[in-house]
């Protein structure tokens, strides 16, 4: 826990209080600190961030560049606080680019979604009542950089976690920017404009095959162009619309696009019905001897209207 806030005259904002050197996130009720550490710390061989001693350290890419902070949570009985440390020399001196980063990691913890209703109903569905006592507090742990979300579910197609995670770190040390502070490195995903000028051949030392190095430098180019942005996606409309400017990009089907819908865009009804992790997710909570079809996922998810985004990621949690 950090010893106390730095400044005895915070600013209040909705959700959060700026102390200048540390920023104070309110949790909700339904939020579990620890819960969410255990889903971070899910792979070894995550390069974006650490975790030590019940905090995350990591540098958050925003506009103004990045920043590096200590993530860890104070309690107190009648309060729990997200508390956002920053390191180094890395303290924004505005206001506003000290809201940016409290926006950040609101949002990378999905922070302001209200789950009482999830669980209402997840109490009474026999495939999510189990999961969600048991890992109560749980959020979607989000990616909010469009580019990373696009590349991570390129990058784990058709594979296993493992080596999904073994692609990244190769992307990221290869193309990436490295940031040093106090001793460790911290890393920031490569920008689309770092890579959209590369061609397959740069791409090959990631050992990864040809059709996802043009899938990815396809989208980067897309987003460096500004022909594809997040913003873009939230104003088409409905999910299916957002879903179908996805699917339109060359090496998106609809599993990488309700994907990004889903850890990216935020669309509670985001649906990834053909996840292979869903499906034995499935099969083990239901006894099942096959993976059930698709027609059956169907039937099974009836009640999860608007939350299918939330009950895909509670079903994951049980498969590790």
């Amino acid at each position: 826990m950090s010893a106390g806030l730095s400044n005895q005259n915070p600013v209040h904002h909705t959700g959060w209080e700026d102390h200048q050197h540390e920023l104070k996130l309110f949790a909700p009720k339904e939020f579990s600190f620890k819960e969410n550490l255990k889903y971070l710390q899910r792979s070894p061989n995550e390069c974006l961030f650490h975790v030590r001693n019940d905090r995350i350290y990591r540098a958050l890419p925003l506009s103004h560049g990045e920043d590096i902070v200590v993530i860890e949570v104070r309690e107190a009985p009648h309060e729990q606080a997200v508390i956002v440390r920053f390191l180094g020399d890395f303290l924004p001196v505005e206001p506003c680019l000290r809201a940016e980063a409290a926006a950040y990691v609101r949002d990378w913890f999905d922070m302001n979604t209200d789950l009482v209703p999830f669980y209402e109903m997840a109490s009474a569905d026999p495939l999510l009542r189990d999961a969600v006592q048991t890992f109560y507090g749980l959020r979607n742990m989000g990616i909010p950089d469009l580019f990373e979300a696009l590349c991570w579910g390129i990058l784990g197609q058709q594979i296993n976690l493992t080596y999904a995670y073994t692609l990244k770190r190769r992307f990221v040390e290869a193309f990436g920017r490295r940031i040093p502070c106090e001793g460790e490195s911290y890393w920031i995903f490569p920008r689309p404009e770092d890579i959209a000028a590369l061609s397959v051949h740069d791409l090959s030392g990631l050992r990864m095959t040809v059709k996802k190095c043009e899938y990815v430098l396809n989208v980067a180019k897309l987003m460096a162009d500004g022909a594809l942005t997040k913003e873009k996606l939230l104003e088409a409309g409905s999910l299916k619309q957002a879903e179908n400017m996805l699917i339109a990009i060359r090496g998106i089907g609809p599993w990488t696009a309700n994907y990004v819908l889903m850890r990216c865009l935020r669309m509670p009804d985001a649906f990834p019905i053909d996840d292979v992790g869903l499906h034995n997710a499935i099969k083990h909570v239901m006894g099942m001897e096959k993976k059930p079809t698709k027609e059956e996922i169907r039937k099974l998810s009836a009640r999860w209207v608007n939350w299918e985004s939330y009950a895909t990621f509670y079903l994951w949690r049980i498969l590790y």
